[in-house]
């Protein structure tokens, strides 16, 4: 996508977005709700015309090559959709015969997802008697039906029991490391994304904000790094001050407060309880654990404490709302990694 634009009147839903997806690679396109994430996922599969900018879907143009691309491309939207008067195989027979498939191959295609989607036991029924997740899933089965190189799924758990949703996502996994298959995920569940997705980019108001992997944005927007390091009971008075010294070191700092926080340095050390020291800032832990182990301290747990996706999206909104008067949101960076 080179500065897609899309216009509804004087709305403007996608504007300016430009990003590349590799073959083989998840992205997530992350935003709440009406922030453009379904629009250019339409704009993409050529069901809508963008009013500026240039796309290429495997190296076709949707607007001119809209067959084409649809025959690529298997869609998810956030809604079924389905045949209600259709069973579930027939539901998927019928999306098997549109995109031509030869009868026997999609007869072998159609009992091959029903069972890996766990549908062989509703493959009779009709598609209105299926709970809000199974429609779920007979609709991922249909994008599937044909064999796409790619995926653009929408929302793809929207209605779906966690056990469900855990499965879904593991289908989506392995059809991108098994099969090569390339994926764009719309989405605004942040565990979603940060489980499935190679990049993730961060859409508000129809704008790219950010793109890059989860380890990128998380070093774009900060946040608290460290580790809480488990000892025994009797121990952590030991440990503290071994930590307490390196902390010290490290800093160049000598006074600490009476809860053993650092004032004013790039390191912080806390006693938390009887057991677990939190040790905050740039840390190294592999060297923090050798200290304590030098020094014959025993070492039950270390727990690596870093921002999740969801601090990075709060952080990203609320560093957005500090500064109205700086202008274009746009001059963020959108590609951290580069």
């Amino acid at each position: 996508l080179q500065a897609v634009t899309r216009c509804f009147g004087e709305l403007t839903a996608v504007d300016a977005v430009s990003f590349d997806v590799e073959e083989g690679e998840i992205v997530g396109l992350l935003g709440h709700n009406g922030a453009g994430k379904t629009t250019l996922i339409r704009v993409i599969n050529g069901l809508l015309r963008p009013d500026g900018g240039q796309v290429r879907v495997a190296g076709l143009d949707p607007m001119t090559d809209g067959h084409l691309v649809r025959r690529a491309t298997g869609v998810l939207t956030e809604y079924p959709a389905l045949d209600d008067f259709l069973t579930t195989r027939e539901n998927l027979e019928v999306y098997a015969a549109i995109n031509a498939l030869p009868r026997r191959d999609a007869a072998t295609q159609v009992e091959r997802l029903l069972e890996e989607l766990g549908l062989w036991e509703k493959r009779d029924e009709p598609a209105r008697e299926l709970s809000a997740g199974l429609k779920q899933r007979v609709a991922i089965a249909r994008a599937l039906v044909h064999d796409p190189r790619i995926l653009l799924l929408d929302e793809p758990t929207t209605n779906m029991d966690p056990v469900a949703a855990r499965n879904v996502r593991q289908l989506i996994t392995d059809l991108v490391r098994r099969r090569d298959r390339t994926v764009l995920l719309s989405t605004h569940n942040l565990v979603e994304a940060e489980e499935l997705c190679d990049r993730i980019g961060i859409i508000r108001n129809g704008r790219l904000l950010l793109l890059g992997t989860p380890a990128e944005l998380r070093r774009r927007l900060g946040g608290i790094h460290g580790a809480r390091i488990t000892t025994s009971p009797g121990e952590t008075d030991r440990a503290e001050a071994v930590l307490d010294a390196f902390v010290r070191r490290r800093n160049g700092s000598s006074p600490t407060t009476s809860d053993r926080t650092v004032l004013d340095a790039p390191f912080q050390l806390q006693l938390l309880d009887e057991q677990t020291i939190e040790v905050t800032g740039a840390v190294h832990i592999p060297e923090l654990v050798a200290l304590l182990v030098r020094d014959e301290i025993d070492v039950h747990a270390v727990r690596p404490m870093q921002p999740t996706l969801e601090d990075v999206y709060v952080a990203l909104h609320a560093e957005l709302a500090e500064a109205p008067a700086a202008g274009d949101p746009t001059s963020i960076d959108p590609e951290v990694g580069a």
